[in-house]
């Protein structure tokens, strides 16, 4: 099986304190650590264990300045086959539907049976997944926390609903799942492996490899833009409660009452 995962780099909030810039229009990023983003680590792992069982091959994609590589690599040193990056400079400031038409295009370069993405990434947006398989005119499934192959033409995956309930469904290949945290418990990367892949070359494509339309993606592509970056403000702090369990809960009573919380 040919598994297409896709990744992104992103600040790692484990890392660094996240603040607006000076002018509103993006988080400061000066001396940012970056990491790959959480959602795609997982899904990188599943597609690791779907290789393991059946066979195949994995490969990751990242779009990207130069320093993307970097997750790129990070990911072939967890055990992927094979790296991508889509770098190229009108492929900045793309929306999602823009990201999405980059992929697509990398996608019918090759020939895959399944792509991965993460549920979301750090805008929280949680787009380009469904919509890469739109343009594919593949079936897709979001939140997926469950995936079995069944052959080669279907799998069953496990999907996160409302309510913590379970969706089950049977979905033709090919196909574009979105993996939620949770599915599984992504490797440990150690030296060794980063040792391993640090030499290996990365192939790079620009729009015109991928036959992408340089006006269709980017800023002048974009059909959202974003206006404004903030920090609300604060309002009021929380009440602390104190005293013993049966004083606070007395209290607690009280005040739901005052608010009209119960009668």
């Amino acid at each position: 099986m040919e598994i297409l995962v896709c990744v992104k780099r992103v600040p790692d909030t484990a890392e660094n304190e996240i603040g607006v810039n000076r002018d509103g229009t993006d988080i400061d990023r000066d001396d940012l650590v970056y990491s790959v983003n959480e959602w795609d680590n997982y899904a990188v792992e599943e597609a690791i264990q779907i290789r393991d069982k059946v066979g195949g091959n994995v490969t990751v994609v990242s779009i990207g300045e130069d320093d993307a590589e970097e997750v790129v690599r990070r990911e072939m040193a967890m055990g992927a086959d094979n790296g991508l990056l889509l770098s190229d400079g009108a492929f900045k400031g793309s929306d999602g539907r823009g990201l999405a038409t980059i992929l697509k295009a990398a996608v019918e370069k090759g020939k895959y049976d399944l792509i991965l993405t993460g549920a979301q990434a750090d805008d929280g947006a949680g787009q380009v997944g469904g919509m890469l398989a739109a343009m594919l005119d593949w079936p897709y499934a979001s939140l997926v926390n469950l995936v079995e192959i069944l052959d080669d033409k279907k799998i069953k995956v496990g999907r996160e609903i409302a309510g913590g309930n379970q969706e089950m469904n049977e979905i033709d290949l090919p196909c574009v799942l979105s993996i939620q945290t949770g599915i599984n418990e992504p490797r440990y990367v150690g030296i060794r492996g980063i040792r391993k892949v640090a030499s290996v070359e990365i192939p790079v494509k620009g729009a015109a490899d991928l036959g992408v339309a340089a006006d269709a993606v980017g800023q002048g592509g974009a059909k959202v833009n974003r206006l404004d970056y903030f920090v609300p403000e604060l309002g009021e702090g929380a009440e602390m409660l104190e005293g013993s369990t049966e004083e606070i809960i007395e209290k607690l009573v009280e005040i739901l009452k005052a608010k009209g919380g119960i009668k």
